[in-house]
């Protein structure tokens, strides 16, 4: 595949990074991102979780290349195991509806964690303490005071965690942070950050045989309640088991922010949520937000009932201003007329989620630091947590709040 990278003629970045150095250094971040896996491993994985997310992700475990095998399924709904047990290679794959009885098998190499994120940490640490590599889905934690648990299960082992993430493993991504720190804005003080979905059309929830589902197993520690379609289907956007859009989406923006301004902890935050269109949910549908960082701000906007314009960041510098999405990247300069702006463009060849699955297979075999640590996606889920604590405080915090030692 060839990566498609433009620039106007005669324009320059001006930061002592040239077009050439820079289509090197995306090479370099790219091959980085992709390393060799040995052509005769093939892996053996447990998935738990098989919803649509895992899907997603095995989805993109095939495109990697990589040979490996779905050895064990784990799902408290029959018909998602029996989904995955069609896929390629996996119709020998033992079925579990428990996760520990499929952390038991030894011969496993990695897990995929895919369940509401209200599981996350209580599977991650089990799996990591069984010997198992793990690749978790973001958000990894569900509350603030799981993040210390999570970090001490991951570093007091020798297993692989990465954090799910893609962005740190999307090349755009990673060559827009190259140039960031690099200078290329010059100082930056004002990050946006925006994601706008529509529930209604891309997200309706499907009948499910309550006969084949196991509501209790699925509610966890969360208080006990009768089963609802809305929860079960949409439970991102229910506190028991979700954080809402901070956690879900802004989560991803906010470890894009966190890697290239080298800053992790927000010390305050203020939310304004309101609940317009889907007045079941317990999480706000529309959200205006803002965090102050050590020497600029982030903002984040975003609501559930409108999908135009998507999602995406726009780096704000004193020389230069970056927006990016998945898409792609553009670079816009103060100093240049409007008609030759942007200096530089750079299209998205590839989904990162890809190249992320990619380095967790190659870092279970190198036994390396994958792109996505565990600090980093504590990191993440906290910024969204935080948000969520200014919402219900109010509308404003300070972080470490005040009198609590955190």
């Amino acid at each position: 595949m060839v990566k498609r990278l433009r620039t106007r003629k005669g324009a320059s970045v001006e930061t002592g990074i040239s077009r050439r150095n820079f289509l090197i250094a995306g090479g370099i971040t790219a091959l980085s991102a992709t390393r060799v896996l040995g052509a005769n491993q093939t892996l053996r994985l447990g998935v738990i979780g098989a919803g649509g997310r895992m899907r997603g992700l095995l989805d993109a475990a095939e495109r990697t290349g990589v040979p490996f095998e779905i050895a064990a399924v784990c799902d408290v709904y029959a018909p998602r195991c029996e989904e995955v047990k069609q896929r390629s290679r996996a119709t020998d794959a033992t079925v579990h509806h428990d996760f520990h009885a499929l952390l038991d098998d030894k011969t496993l190499d990695a897990v995929i964690i895919a369940t509401p994120d209200h599981w996350h940490v209580r599977i991650a640490e089990a799996a990591l303490a069984s010997g198992k590599d793990v690749y978790l889905e973001k958000p990894v934690t569900h509350t603030l005071e799981e993040g210390a648990v999570l970090l001490k299960a991951v570093r007091s082992c020798k297993q692989i965690l990465q954090c799910g993430t893609q962005q740190r493993s999307w090349s755009h991504f990673r060559n827009a942070v190259s140039l960031i720190q690099g200078g290329a804005l010059g100082r930056v003080t004002q990050v946006r950050t925006y994601w706008w979905q529509n529930y209604d059309v891309s997200w309706v929830p499907k009948p499910v045989d309550v006969a084949q589902l196991d509501w209790k197993q699925w509610l966890g520690g969360a208080k006990d309640q009768p089963f609802d379609l809305e929860k079960f289907s949409r439970w991102r956007w229910f506190w028991d088991f979700g954080g809402g859009a901070m956690t879900d989406l802004f989560s991803h923006w906010i470890d894009v922010v966190h890697w290239a301004m080298k800053a992790n902890e927000p010390s305050m935050a203020t939310m304004l949520g309101d609940k317009h269109v889907f007045t079941q949910w317990d999480c706000p549908d529309t959200i205006q937000a803002a965090f102050r960082y050590p020497g600029f701000d982030v903002v984040y906007e975003g609501m559930m009932s409108s999908s135009i314009d998507d999602g995406g960041l726009e780096f704000r510098g004193t020389e230069a201003t970056l927006k990016l999405k998945r898409s792609g990247m553009s670079l816009w300069r103060e100093s240049v007329k409007s008609n030759e702006n942007p200096v530089l463009k750079e299209d998205s060849f590839i989904d990162g989620t890809v190249t992320h699955m990619r380095n967790f297979f190659d870092c279970v075999v190198s036994r390396q630091e994958p792109n996505a640590p565990v600090e980093a996606g504590i990191a993440a889920a906290n910024a969204g947590h935080i948000g969520n604590l200014a919402y219900r405080k109010g509308g404003l915090t300070t972080w470490p709040v005040k009198g609590s030692g955190k």
